[in-house]
């Protein structure tokens, strides 16, 4: 008689969550989602300035 191989254990599920999604972050919720630019120092903060200045502005 021969016998069936043992079947290989299967990787656990992640658990099912129920919570409200609404209640999660999004990166839309932060200033980087928005395209903010991170901190930086105040040369390249002058820089942007003078980049985005539009040209009637000079």
């Amino acid at each position: 008689m021969s016998t069936a191989p043992e079947p290989e254990p299967r990787a656990p599920r992640p658990p099912l969550v129920f919570d409200d999604p609404l209640d999660q972050q999004t990166s839309d919720d932060t200033d980087r989602g928005w395209g903010e630019r991170p901190e930086g120092d105040s040369a390249a903060d002058l820089k942007r300035f003078l980049d985005e200045k539009p040209p009637h502005h000079l």
